[in-house]
């Protein structure tokens, strides 16, 4: 779990501000210190060993966090080895976020997060994000706050705009239950009388698989097996999200924690003002195509389990299910303990 968010941190990071510092000699001395303390904290939420301990970590580094951002033109400051935390500008450097989860134990994760928006004088409004994910059986279903707000670590902003308003497409993971993953996507706006931000809305038409008609949903999710490896990403070239489209190993649509990737792609276009669902991106994939996946790499297309005709291969699936297994109990082997303890 610590490899996949420090790779996903890495490769969607903070991204740096092209305005000029403001923050004078001593204010970045200050900034500088707290984020040394910040580190440590942070590193402690992931490896301490007793869940007592991540807790007070947590607690202590939100106080140490806040008094962090509080030092005036803090949001030019970009926190660059908190590397277990995301931090993320919108590409119009109006905002940024900062997420991270806490681990209970093997079931269940927190999400946490805050706000920052930019302001002329350097001053800090920050909005808390409060996850209430575990509150609610269908999180599909509504517009939220930040304070029923449904929890991921968010690696991508995507900015578009429509009737000269912007909208902020967020893309992000969350380690969901002991057997599955999930990554998000959702729109991000901010009221234009309080400021506040606003989670959801009607901006995704999808049609799935076993649907007679489009859906119109306030946010889009992918739930998948805990060992495979997804793509979900925005693609500028195409100007599209790309995801894979996923089966269940073992034929059991029922259980999400059995999907994989097929080796076919979906997709979302923005047109509109709204994400409308793409439900097969390549129609005509050539021998040598290389799946793209901006996080992981390229995979190559004979690794896909459907064939060009779109018929699934049983060989490969169970070949794929096997490498899963074995990936499985290969994480669940004993690890070394640290010298000293984490306790």
């Amino acid at each position: 779990m610590k490899k996949l968010i420090i790779i996903a941190v890495l490769a969607f990071g903070s991204v740096q501000l092209n305005a000029q510092r403001t923050f004078s000699e001593n204010e970045l001395n200050q900034l500088q210190a707290r984020e040394d303390s910040l580190r440590i904290q942070a590193d402690s939420m992931i490896n301490a060993l007793s869940p007592g301990k991540r807790f007070l970590s947590d607690s202590v580094f939100v106080r140490m966090l806040v008094r962090a951002l509080r030092i005036p033109h803090s949001f030019q400051y970009s926190f660059d080895s908190l590397q277990t935390i995301s931090r993320l500008y919108a590409p119009d450097s109006s905002f940024r976020i900062f997420t991270w989860q806490l681990k209970k134990d093997e079931y269940f994760y927190y999400q946490k997060g805050a706000i920052q928006l930019r302001t002329k004088d350097g001053s800090l409004r920050l909005y808390p994000l409060f996850d209430a994910s575990m509150f609610t059986s269908n999180p599909l279903d509504s517009v939220r706050s930040r304070n029923n707000w449904i929890g991921a670590i968010y690696y991508k902003v995507i900015q578009k705009t429509w009737n000269g308003k912007n909208y902020y497409t967020l893309l992000g993971f969350d380690g969901f239950t002991v057997g599955s993953n999930r990554k998000w996507m959702e729109v991000l706006t901010f009221d234009e009388s309080t400021g506040e931000p606003r989670f959801g809305g009607p901006f995704f038409k999808v049609k799935h698989d076993t649907a007679k008609a489009e859906q119109v949903l306030n946010r889009f999710v992918i739930e998948y097996k805990k060992e495979a490896s997804t793509t979900f990403n925005y693609n500028p070239e195409m100007d599209m999200v790309i995801v894979d489209h996923l089966i269940s190993e073992t034929q059991e649509p029922h259980r999400p924690e059995t999907y994989i990737p097929d080796g076919d792609f979906e997709g979302f276009q923005w047109k509109n003002g709204i994400w409308v669902h793409v439900p097969k991106v390549f129609t005509d994939v050539p021998d040598e195509f290389k799946r793209i996946d901006p996080l992981l790499g390229n995979a190559p297309a004979e690794d896909a389990i459907r064939d060009k005709d779109g018929t699934i291969n049983e060989k490969k699936l169970e070949e794929r299910s096997r490498k899963n297994i074995e990936k499985a109990a290969e994480k669940e082997k004993p690890k070394p303990k640290k010298p000293g303890g984490g306790q």
